[in-house]
């Protein structure tokens, strides 16, 4: 599959600029939804991924504050928790990732992936970003997962 032939329901965006540097591989940032809860369309080229990271907000887990929901909408891609076997999103997955969760998301080796994107509003609501997903872990996941 290439980037002409990728098929998804909201516009890819723009390069993502203003987060890249907390990327591996080109990822692409929509803005779907502004307000309280703004809402991205993100869309990574195969092989991309986010660093590990974690959401934050007061209270720590728990109080929904600081909550990520991703919603897949195109192509294949992983969810990985800290210590927990990695997740295969395809299209109609959607997860809820409590807030103080360590974790990462992105495209699978052999796929483009798109999913949308919100935090859950709350007071303390903030982003660490961590170090990359090595090479050697992300290689170690099969290049496609049930739906593909």
């Amino acid at each position: 599959m290439t980037d002409e032939t990728f098929d998804q329901p909201f516009t890819r965006g723009g390069p993502n600029v203003a987060l890249g540097q907390y990327f591996t591989g080109e990822s692409y940032l929509a803005p779907i939804v502004d307000g309280a809860v703004p809402v991205n369309n993100v869309t990574f080229e195969p092989g991309a991924r986010t660093n590990w990271h974690i959401h934050r907000g007061q209270g720590g887990r728990g109080d929904g504050g600081g909550d990520q929901v991703l919603l897949c909408t195109a192509g294949s891609g992983w969810y990985q928790a800290d210590g927990e076997q990695p997740l295969s999103m395809v299209p109609g997955t959607a997860i809820r990732i409590p807030a103080g969760i360590r974790h990462w998301h992105g495209a699978k080796a052999d796929s483009w992936f798109s999913h949308l994107a919100f935090i859950t509003p709350g007071d303390g609501v903030a982003h660490e970003w961590l170090e990359p997903v090595s090479d050697d872990d992300y290689g170690r996941l099969p290049a496609g997962g049930p739906g593909d």
